[in-house]
């Protein structure tokens, strides 16, 4: 059964690696209620989570959450200590904090572009990650962190990038890199401040051109009556005033 499990979470993996751009380390959200059921569950999450992820991993959590174990009391006191330990993530509810789980989904924005993976037991979470694509949500069951598969959301919007109706976060991101290498994205926003100057426009140079003179049309040619034979039209050669005619001839 944890071959399976194993393969399982290879797979779908492999499927945000290829189709959303994860990379190690993996960034994972945790709230109290996870904390709670690993307490509850005996799980060791620094030493388990790395080995079933087959990778290196960063936790990490919210002052909300934090602020929220706080108010609830002695119950969630060994909750509240384990989450003490991992990193806290600026979320915008620093001067007013916000329930655990609206924090949360407000870390992942409407596509996840920190690559965050939400690690919980709560169900509101839960529903409101199955309306975000690509964010890889992880519970605990039956004693084993468990990744579940890929939401219908996250299907969708794989299948509509490669019908081209949509373009990736990763795509998105490479074709960025690509316009700072070469400049590009600069050029465009200076050519949009400034205004076009139009250009001086030069006459048409066909038009600048003489116009010809029409010819002289030529006689039409006589006719002959029939029996006479058709003379030919010599033409005298003009003499140049001042030259002899035999300098001429020759």
């Amino acid at each position: 059964m944890k071959i399976k499990r194993q393969k399982q979470a290879k797979k779908t993996l492999s499927f945000y690696k290829y189709n959303f751009n994860f990379r190690e380390p993996f960034q994972i959200l945790i709230d109290g209620t996870f904390c709670q059921a690993a307490l509850k569950n005996k799980i060791q999450i620094k030493e388990q989570m790395p080995k079933y992820l087959m990778g290196e991993i960063q936790l990490c959590t919210t002052n909300c959450v934090l602020k929220e174990l706080e108010t609830l009391g002695k119950e969630l006191y060994g909750a509240r200590i384990i989450l003490q330990r991992f990193q806290v993530r600026r979320c915008p509810h620093f001067k007013s904090p916000v329930p655990a789980s609206e924090c949360l989904l407000s870390m992942l924005e409407e596509t996840n572009p920190h690559h965050y993976f939400v690690a919980t037991q709560d169900h509101k979470v839960t529903a409101g990650l199955k309306k975000i694509p690509g964010v890889p949500l992880l519970y605990i069951i039956l004693n084993t962190i468990v990744l579940d598969k890929p939401c219908q959301t996250s299907l969708d919007h794989v299948q509509a990038v490669q019908l081209g109706e949509l373009v990736s976060s990763a795509q998105q991101q490479s074709i960025r890199s690509l316009k700072e290498e070469q400049g590009i994205g600069q050029k465009d926003g200076e050519r949009r401040g400034k205004k076009r100057k139009r250009k001086q426009k030069h006459p048409n140079p066909l038009s600048c051109l003489k116009k010809k003179k029409k010819g002289i049309p030529t006689p039409p040619l006589k006719k002959t009556e029939q029996g006479e034979k058709r003379r030919r039209s010599r033409h005298k050669r003009q003499r140049i005033h001042g030259s002899d005619p035999e300098t001429i001839n020759t």
